[in-house]
C-alpha cells in the first residue's frame, strides 16, 4: 500500500476539525490581539525616535526567542497570576492551553506589524502632510483621512507576514495543551505515523496561504479602492473562523480530560483510560502532548483530570529529591507528598518505565559489559545519545557520581531515533527507557544498574483535586491498577512504533485491553 492509499489518511481527517478549529481560532485571536496591540504603538510611536527605537528593538529581540521556549514560559507565569488572582480577587482564571498560546503567539505578530507601519506611515510624502495642514486638518484628521489609507498597503504586507509566522508558530503550542495542526506532528513523531506528520504540516501550509491570499485580496482592494476585494476578502476570513465554530458548537464538552506527555507510551495510555472511562459511559477526551511540568501542574489546577506519571519523574522533577529509597518506602512518601497538594495516586499500573542505558547486545558481549559498572572503564573512547531533558536532570548526576562515567561525547536526539542510532553505530550507548519495544526491536541490552543510581520508576494514576472523591472515575481506572507488566508494555509500545493504521495509539490500547482481559 502507497502512502497516499494508507488508511491513516482517513483517521488523520477525522481529526481534522477539531484540530484546524482549533489552530484557526487561537491563532486568529492572537493576531487580533497583536495588531490591538501594536497598531496605537507603531501610530504613536512614528514621530518620536527613541520610543520607535525602542519598541522595535524589543519586539526583535521576542522574534529571536524560540517559538517553543516563548509558549512554554507564558504557562507557568499565568499559573502564578492565576493563584494571585484567585487568592486576591477570588477570580479564577485558567492558565492552560488557550490563553498562554494567545499571549505568546501575539507578541509573535508584532514585529512585522511594528515595522510596516511605522515605514509605512513614515514613508508618506511630507508635501501632502502639509498641504493636509493647509487646509486645516488637525494632526487627527491628518493621521485618519490622510496618512493611514496612503500608508494601508504597506501595513497589509506586515499583517500577511504576521499571520503566516502567526500560523506557522501555532504548531508549536500543542505542549502547553493547547490543540492545533501541531498534534498532528507531535503525535506523528512519537509513534513513527509520517502519515500525521505529512498531514499535519500540509494542513498548515494550506492554512497559511489561504490566510495569506485573502488578505492580500483586502490589500488589493485598499490599493485600488475596490470595495468589492477588500470586501470578498474580509468575508472569506469570516467564513473560515465561522466554519471552524460549528464542531464545536455542535460536540459536547467532556467531562473528563485525559492527559498524555510527549511520547508513545503516553498516548497509548491515555487512549487506554479514555476507553476504560467510555466502556463506563463517561464522556472523555484526550489532551496530548503536554510536556511533563506544563502536565503536572495543569491536574494541579484542574485543568486535566487524570494521566499516567512515573514515579521517579515525580520524585526528581517534581519533589526535587536526590535521595534513593527503596521502592516500597519511595511510594509510600510520594503519595503523602501528592496528598498534601491534593492530588490522589490513586494506584500503580503494574509496570516499571525507568531511565536505563543502553548497547548493542552484540557489542555489549564483545567487550565483556552486562553492568553500567563493566561499561564505566570503556567510557572515555564511547559516545552516549539520550533525550532533550536527560543530561540535566538529577538521574546523570547520579549516574556520573555512582559509576564515574566520563563519555567522550554526548548527543540528544529525539527519543525514537536513537534507538536507530545506537543500533547503526552512530553513537555507542543511550539513555533509553525500561518499557520501551524498540529495545527488543533492535536486539538492544539494558545494562544493570547495580549501585541503584536511578530511582523506581512505576507507572502511576494521578487524579486532579477536584477528582479525589469521584467514584465513577475510580470504579472505571480499577480494572488497570495493577495489570499491565512489563512485557504487555513493550509489545504495545513496540506496536506503537509500527508506523502503519494498526499502530494508531486507540488500536494500540484495545490491543492491550484485550491482552489484561485475558489475564483477569
Amino acid at each position: 500500500m502507497s502512502l497516499f492509499e494508507d488508511a491513516r489518511w482517513g483517521e488523520a481527517l477525522r481529526h481534522l476539525p477539531d484540530y484546524l478549529g482549533n489552530h484557526v481560532r487561537v491563532s486568529v485571536a492572537a493576531l487580533a490581539l497583536g495588531l490591538m496591540i501594536s497598531l496605537p504603538l507603531a501610530t504613536f510611536a512614528r514621530n518620536r525616535p527613541l520610543m520607535r527605537s525602542a519598541l522595535l528593538g524589543l519586539a526583535s529581540i521576542v522574534q529571536t526567542v524560540p517559538g517553543l521556549a516563548l509558549l512554554a514560559l507564558f504557562y507557568p507565569l499565568l499559573l502564578a497570576l492565576a493563584e494571585l488572582s484567585l487568592s486576591w480577587f477570588g477570580f479564577e482564571f485558567s492558565a492552560f492551553g488557550f490563553l498562554p498560546a494567545v499571549l505568546a503567539l501575539a507578541l509573535y505578530s508584532m514585529l512585522p506589524v511594528l515595522r510596516n507601519t511605522i515605514t509605512g506611515l513614515r514613508g508618506i510624502d511630507a508635501g501632502l502632510l502639509e498641504a493636509a495642514q493647509g487646509v486645516g486638518m488637525t494632526p487627527r484628521q491628518s493621521l485618519y483621512m490622510v496618512e493611514l489609507p496612503l500608508a494601508l498597503p504597506v501595513m497589509m504586507a506586515g499583517i500577511r507576514t504576521a499571520a503566516v509566522w502567526v500560523i506557522g508558530t501555532a504548531t508549536l503550542s500543542t505542549p502547553i495543551g493547547q490543540t492545533s495542526l501541531g498534534n498532528y506532528i507531535f503525535a506523528g513523531l512519537q509513534t513513527q505515523n509520517w502519515v500525521f506528520v505529512l498531514f499535519g504540516c500540509l494542513a498548515a501550509a494550506v492554512l497559511a496561504i489561504a490566510v495569506d491570499q485573502l488578505l492580500a485580496l483586502i490589500e488589493i482592494g485598499i490599493r485600488r479602492r475596490s470595495r468589492l476585494r477588500a470586501s470578498l476578502g474580509g468575508i472569506g476570513i469570516a467564513a473560515l473562523v465561522a466554519a471552524t465554530l460549528v464542531p464545536v458548537l455542535a460536540r459536547s464538552p467532556s467531562t473528563y480530560i485525559v492527559g498524555a506527555k510527549t511520547f508513545a507510551e503516553q498516548y497509548v495510555l491515555a487512549a487506554l483510560i479514555a476507553q476504560r472511562l467510555r466502556a463506563d459511559g463517561l464522556s472523555a477526551s484526550s489532551r496530548e502532548g503536554l510536556g511533563s511540568s506544563v502536565i503536572f501542574d495543569a491536574l494541579a489546577s484542574n485543568d486535566i483530570d487524570v494521566y499516567v506519571d512515573y514515579s521517579g519523574t515525580l520524585w526528581v522533577n517534581q519533589f526535587h529529591r536526590t535521595d534513593i529509597r527503596p521502592r516500597e518506602a519511595l511510594l509510600a512518601e510520594l503519595k503523602a507528598m501528592l496528598a498534601k497538594q491534593q492530588i490522589t495516586l490513586l494506584g500503580e499500573l503494574g509496570f516499571e518505565n525507568a531511565y536505563a542505558l543502553v548497547m548493542p547486545r552484540e557489542r555489549a558481549e564483545q567487550l565483556g559489559i552486562h553492568s553500567i559498572a563493566d561499561l564505566a572503564p570503556h567510557t572515555a573512547t564511547m559516545s552516549i545519545a539520550a533525550d532533550y531533558e536527560f543530561f540535566s536532570r538529577p538521574e546523570w548526576a547520579g549516574l556520573k557520581k555512582a559509576y564515574g562515567l566520563s563519555f567522550r561525547t554526548q548527543r540528544q536526539m529525539q527519543p525514537d531515533f536513537m534507538y536507530a542510532a545506537v543500533a547503526a553505530g552512530d553513537v555507542d550507548v543511550i539513555a533509553g527507557y525500561t518499557s520501551d519495544g524498540l529495545i527488543a526491536k533492535y536486539d538492544l541490552v539494558v545494562l544493570d544498574d547495580t549501585r541503584h543510581a536511578i530511582p523506581p520508576y512505576d507507572a502511576v494514576v494521578l487524579l486532579a483535586p477536584k477528582r479525589a472523591s469521584d467514584s465513577a472515575l475510580r470504579t472505571a481506572l480499577a480494572p488497570l491498577i495493577g495489570s499491565i507488566d512489563i512485557a504487555d508494555m513493550r509489545a504495545a509500545n513496540l506496536r506503537a512504533a509500527g508506523g502503519d493504521s494498526a499502530s494508531s495509539p486507540d488500536a494500540v490500547a484495545r490491543w492491550l485491553w484485550q491482552k489484561i482481559e485475558k489475564r483477569s
